[in-house]
């Protein structure tokens, strides 16, 4: 070979040299790109091409949404709607300051039980027997039971009178066993992943208060000032009232269920083999998305509360309707939203019904698998609503005797609405307890390391804490006094 064609020769082998250079350093970034979106997708779920119709983006909208927004959804119970409307219809505007107020209380309560539960991997009551002993969440796990029980009770009652006014020549027994069947099979037998997205969806049924309460309007400066001044009464009825708005909307169900759902996510994503079997590896990113999930969640929730309230008092208390005793007296309510519409008065019974329903088939799961998760992880129970029946059947059995215990609540005799109340009341109380140890946990660096609470939680979380334990003590003096 001449000089001349060994040099041609190099040039071109150092020319492949090159061109394979560049192709390993494409390939390296076509890979380093595609786990980037890998990770995208994991964690935002970011729309596609596909995705430009208003049915995919609504899936995709709902795909970004976590616990936090299922959390602040089931929020809004009937027990919520049956208390945020009694308190509108009785007090007018004189509470609706509250839903601003609760606000950044809920937030960092519920933040708090997402991180315990994000962070450690477990759900709330195991934290509780990992820190203490394996005795103290007996009593912890007893209350949340009663209080949960009760409170599905209350919520099957509501469901029981939703039907009524949809189909008064049905049988209750039989539409209320059918959706009691139903509630069941799908929280035992649907997968987690299908499951969740079904609880999503049916948080769109809350929005009639939205409409309704724009619909009713009224003076929108005193509705500004009502919302951001408060308002005190030194009656019983008001402490009743103020200790029920803040048991429905800081409900210690809710500090459960968001515990054990953010384990439940940490299984989904493989970041441990189990709820309470390893400890995950959890990223600032993976706080931050949670923290975003927790402030839609609650802000949603919140909305509604100060929608329902709005409602309530712009058309029961106006109206001179300021103690509601039946479903149908709170179905009045949402008859602005259809008052040119013919037979305007059962159409917006038919509008409540759904939306007790629809928020009844999203919270008596909740309730009942709250108590399941508090129970399983108090005796070290196989838990999750990701594993089928034969892996779990302890933390299914809870789930079954809760609901059951709670269907056989209604036959006592008490009217569903001031039984949603009570429930209130009830979740109000048991909070306070349920609080102070949260805190204490929040703060202790052996359990979350260096993803304690900083100063806002911490004041925040304490302030209500104290505001909820003062409230209840204020109120069980109201009722001596009387």
């Amino acid at each position: 070979m001449t000089e001349g064609e060994n040099d041609e020769h190099n040039n071109t082998n150092d020319e492949d040299k090159s061109t394979d250079d560049s192709l390993a350093e494409e390939n390296v970034k076509s890979d380093t790109l595609k786990k980037t979106d890998d990770l995208n997708l994991n964690d935002k779920k970011h729309f596609t091409k596909k995705d430009r119709n208003p049915n995919s983006i609504l899936r995709s909208v709902f795909q970004i949404f976590g616990p936090g927004v299922v959390t602040g959804a089931s929020d809004d119970d009937p027990s919520g709607i049956a208390t945020y409307s009694q308190a509108g219809a009785k007090f007018g505007l004189g509470m609706i300051w509250m839903s601003l107020f609760q606000l950044p209380m809920m937030i960092v309560v519920q933040e708090l039980c997402a991180r315990i539960g994000l962070v450690t991997g477990k759900g709330l009551a195991g934290v509780i027997r990992s820190k203490y002993s394996k005795k103290n969440p007996h009593p912890v796990a007893s209350l949340l039971i009663i209080a949960n029980t009760i409170n599905i009770g209350a919520d099957i009652g509501a469901l029981a009178a939703a039907i009524r006014l949809l189909f008064p020549a049905l049988p209750v027994i039989v539409s209320i066993f059918s959706f009691i069947i139903l509630i069941l099979v799908a929280e035992i037998f649907i997968p987690y992943k299908n499951y969740i997205k079904i609880l999503k969806y049916l948080t769109l049924s809350l929005f009639a208060y939205v409409v309704t309460a724009i619909i009713v309007g009224g003076s929108w400066e005193q509705i500004f000032l009502a919302s951001i001044i408060p308002h005190f009464e030194f009656t019983t009825d008001f402490a009743t009232m103020f200790v029920a708005v803040l048991g429905t909307t800081i409900s210690p169900y809710l500090f459960f269920w968001q515990a054990s759902e953010e384990a439940e996510e940490d299984v989904v994503k493989n970041k441990i083999e189990d709820i309470g079997k390893g400890r995950p590896k959890i990223s600032i990113r993976d706080i931050m998305i949670m923290k975003e999930d927790i402030a839609v969640g609650m802000f949603f929730s919140i909305f509604i509360t100060w929608s329902i309230i709005l409602t309530s008092a712009g058309s029961l208390h106006l109206n001179g309707i300021t103690n509601i005793e039946t479903a149908d007296q709170a179905a009045e309510a949402l008859e602005p939203l259809v008052k040119t519409f013919p037979n305007a008065g059962y159409i917006a019974k038919i509008i409540f019904a759904l939306g007790i329903i629809g928020t009844g088939l999203l919270a008596i799961p909740v309730l009942a698998g709250a108590s399941a998760y508090a129970i399983s992880d108090t005796f070290g129970w196989s838990e999750g609503l990701g594993k089928k029946f034969k892996q779990a059947k302890q933390f299914y059995v809870v789930i079954i005797t809760s609901t059951v215990i709670g269907l056989l609540i209604n036959f006592v005799g008490i009217s569903p609405i001031h039984a949603l109340i009570y429930a209130a009341v009830i979740n109000g109380v048991v909070a306070v307890p349920m609080l102070f140890i949260i805190m204490k946990i929040a703060n202790d660096k052996k359990i979350l390391e260096g993803k304690t609470n900083g100063l806002f939680s911490n004041v925040i979380g304490w302030t209500t804490f104290g505001v909820m334990g003062l409230a209840a003590v204020i109120m069980f003096l109201t009722w001596s006094n009387q």
